[in-house]
């Protein structure tokens, strides 16, 4: 089964701010941040304009499904999860049984069980179809959703087909309201619903597809260049990277780097429109520096103290870096991105951009599915868990690499180069509302204190002549908290991706064993990535 568009909200707070809560199926008013923000919908056409709202995005190719549940006698929409349409129909069956498990059981374990449940489907039309071509050819998906949903009680209060501007009810024939023809779509931003939206402060993002682009790389005629700068780099880099004393250097060295870069982006002139934001930002950015910063974020601890810039005024210029950086990992660079899409994803999260984040993740995943760290912060965030804790543990990490760096003795009990520590990773969070975290053990303290025994994987770059190897190293060791940088296979370039696996748009890996919705990056048939090894 193919899942090609690949987000799913978490199922209680979906893909928008609790704030964002709009709408009902049978005419009482929704729930929203306070009274004053209560909006009713009565109708399909009303249910059709609420899904850019409910989402926060325009959804493409994809079934949704959205929970309605009772308070204080009176519908609101509760979870919503998303996933791509599968190209063949065969899959349709376990795409929809996948979907609704996961989103009813999920609202379950948060105490809130679905009532009921509204499902869109959103298609364009390929060559030589209408709209209403797709919604004929899709309704056997929509009466499988409409199955799944009975089998556990919860019966489909509305089912659409959205497609070519014009919308569709699965559930109603009545000519009168319902025409076989279909429903022109209002425009946008011209429905009751889209004013409250706009006076709450509720922004639709656009497509996913938009929002993926800030983050892909280039095509350009600049990519050969971006290519030797990070030929050159590794060559250079990497060795230095292997070296303890080197190590140390490169780290400071990258770190210094990304800051001047930084405070030459926060300096910059601001332009109008996201397109002209990022061409801005890469004009800013030398294939040099970029080369530098992409290898140098290969090394864990280093990737630890740069994700530190996650609040205040270094937020919004870090999240314009890390974009641009993984805009450079041209081919065969691919798996690099994993680096600065975790770092991108963390700091959306961390500012409150939970649409972002998850899709910066997803795309970290699909560069890397077995990058640990943007596994464990997908999944936390999925999770709807509190990134405070895990902002907490950066500060403090910070805090003990400033002390060092003031004059303290490493660890071998003599001065110089500081033993660089990580902050502790997600895996230190402990949910306090939402269920154990299946897809790593916590650990206290710093991520490189393994459990005794415990080994950890990492991907060293074996020689000059680039061989691709595993290597374990126990926690104790110095090197352990070394990422060691990718490198060439097969007699590739240095950072070549592995065989047979290119880097897709956003795809990734689920975090746990769970029978759900998968989360955004998701795709059917990929292996599994459970374990105690990171490829950071």
């Amino acid at each position: 089964m193919t899942n090609h568009s690949e987000t799913t909200g978490s199922f209680e707070n979906g893909d928008i701010p609790d704030a964002a809560k709009p709408g009902r199926a049978d005419g009482t008013p929704c729930e929203g941040s306070g009274d004053e923000h209560q909006v009713t919908l009565r109708t399909p056409a009303e249910l059709a304009d609420a899904l850019p709202y409910l989402l926060g995005y325009r959804p493409e190719d994809s079934i949704v499904l959205a929970a309605l549940r009772d308070r204080d006698g009176r519908g609101r929409f509760g979870g919503r999860a998303r996933l791509g349409i599968p190209e063949n129909p065969d899959d349709w069956e376990g795409a929809a049984g996948q979907l609704v498990h996961g989103l009813v059981h999920g609202s379950e374990r948060r105490g809130a069980r679905p009532e009921q449940m509204v499902a869109y489907l959103c298609q364009e039309p390929g060559p030589g179809e209408t709209g209403r071509d797709v919604m004929e050819r899709l309704r056997p998906l929509a009466q499988k959703l409409r199955v799944e949903c009975g089998t556990l009680d919860v019966p489909v209060v509305e089912a659409l087909c959205i497609s070519a501007g014009r919308f569709w009810s699965y559930c109603c024939d009545e000519e009168a309201c319902c025409p076989a023809a279909g429903l022109p779509m209002g425009l946008p931003g011209t429905s009751v619903l889209a004013a409250a939206a706009t006076y709450a402060g509720i922004q639709v993002r656009g497509s996913l597809r938009e929002l993926r682009a800030r983050m892909l790389p280039r095509e350009t005629a600049a990519v050969d260049g971006q290519a030797a700068a990070l030929d050159a780099a590794a060559t250079t880099l990497v060795s230095r990277i292997l070296d303890v004393d080197g190590r140390s250097e490169v780290a400071g060295e990258t770190l210094e780097t990304a800051q001047r870069v930084m405070r030459r982006l926060a300096e910059a002139p601001p332009v109008s429109g996201v397109p002209a934001e990022d061409l801005r930002d890469d004009q800013l950015l030398g294939d040099e520096e970029a080369a530098a910063l992409i290898l140098g974020l290969q090394d864990r601890t280093t990737r630890d103290r740069a994700a530190a810039w996650m609040e205040g005024d270094e937020a919004a210029p870090a999240m314009r870096l890390w974009r641009a950086l993984a805009r450079r990992c041209v081919v065969p660079y691919g798996e690099h991105a994993a680096a600065p899409l975790t770092l991108a994803g963390w700091v959306a999260w961390s500012t409150g951009d939970e649409l972002e984040a998850r899709e910066a993740l997803a795309m970290a995943l699909g560069a890397d599915p077995d990058y640990l760290f943007a596994r464990l912060l997908h999944q936390a965030c999925n999770e709807g868990l509190d990134p405070e804790s895990i902002r907490r543990c950066l500060r403090e990490g910070r805090k003990g690499d400033a002390h060092t760096e003031g004059g303290a003795s490493n660890d071998e009990g003599h001065g110089g180069a500081p033993v660089e520590r990580a902050p502790a990773e997600p895996s230190s969070v402990e949910p306090s509302s939402a269920e154990p975290s299946s897809a790593e053990p916590s650990s206290a303290g710093s991520p490189s204190a393994a459990q005794p025994g415990r080994r950890r994987r990492s991907r060293a770059l074996a020689s000059a002549h680039g061989v691709r190897r595993r290597t374990r190293a126990r926690a104790h060791e110095p090197s352990a908290g070394i990422v060691r940088p990718r490198t060439p296979s097969e007699g590739g370039r240095p950072g070549s991706t592995r065989p047979g696996r290119a880097r897709p748009d956003a795809s990734g890996t689920a975090a746990t064993g769970r029978q759900e919705p998968r989360p955004e990056g998701t795709r059917t048939g990929e292996r599994g990535t459970a374990g105690d090894g990171e490829r950071p």
